[in-house]
């Protein structure tokens, strides 16, 4: 595997090649992550990914500082894993200058759940993210659909600059016991490690429990129990939700009736560490 750390060095390293997936990271690696690399690989293409903690991302408050950087570590998993670039910029690399051209997503798919709870986040998303694509020229690109919403952005932002991507999107990997693999699992004490797979049940039975739900407003009530519930085992929860596949809007009467693809979402806090995970439904 070859490691490039400039642009120049980057664009020059995917030259020969026409056809490249990529799979964008912040790093501190995990079986989620070489799970990405593998579905890039399917496409029969070189696959390149990259590493960068991205701090337009982060709200003042939140983790920049102290999320993991394991570099060394992460080539070495990437390599094992098949990977033929990975493109590792520092901050200066990936902003030469101040970022004031920025990718503003959808407020209607963008301005709810995370992007309600952390705001700007999604724009600092999309704007790194549709660097990368413009850096790397690629044929794929592969996300996880742990971040569902995430997901559903750069899809439409992909859709609507007719960006020439494939954008692939990836079961969520899980731990033996249910919890959804990320970087922030690390955060967790080993108290909390035991508790982590709580939001995961709690998703499920919001999804059970919506499958005799005929109207919005019965939904509304079923997320509320569910969320006092989780609250009750000592999380804080920003939201645990159904919505539409489609728009992540609030399925209708209709949309219930119709048996309507749908995902429960959920965001919470324990302790300190903010946790997420999905399931369609």
């Amino acid at each position: 595997m070859q490691t490039v750390h400039t642009v120049s060095d980057l664009r020059v390293a995917l030259r020969p090649r026409p056809d490249w997936a990529l799979v964008p990271t912040m790093g501190n690696l995990h079986a989620g992550h070489l799970g990405l690399i593998a579905r890039a690989r399917k496409e029969n293409v070189p696959v390149v990914a990259s590493i960068f903690v991205n701090r337009l991302q982060f709200g003042p408050n939140e983790d920049f500082d102290r999320y993991p950087r394991t570099l060394q570590h992460d080539a070495e998993l990437l390599a094992e894993a098949g990977c033929d670039l990975l493109f590792a910029p520092d901050e200066a690399e990936m902003y030469p200058q101040p970022q004031t051209f920025r990718v503003l997503p959808d407020p209607a798919i963008a301005d709810m759940l995370d992007g309600a709870a952390r705001p700007g986040h999604f724009e600092g998303v999309a704007t790194v993210v549709m660097k990368l694509f413009q850096m790397t020229g690629p044929r794929h690109a592969v996300f996880g659909k742990k971040d569902y919403q995430q997901l559903l952005i750069i899809r439409r932002m992909v859709e609507q600059f007719a960006l020439p991507i494939d954008i692939i999107g990836l079961d969520t990997v899980r731990a033996d016991d249910g919890l959804a693999l990320s970087s922030r699992n690390g955060y967790l004490t080993p108290e909390e490690r035991a508790q982590a797979p709580q939001l995961q049940a709690a998703l499920r039975a919001l999804a059970e429990d919506a499958r005799l739900a005929t109207a919005p407003e019965q939904i509304r009530l079923l997320e509320q129990q569910t969320m006092a519930r989780l609250d009750q085992l000592g999380w804080v929860p920003d939201y645990l939700t159904l919505r539409r596949r489609s728009d992540l809007q609030t399925p209708t009467a209709l949309d219930l009736h119709q048996g309507a693809a749908c995902v429960v979402l959920g965001a919470a806090r324990l302790g300190r560490t903010r946790l997420i995970d999905n399931l369609e439904c």
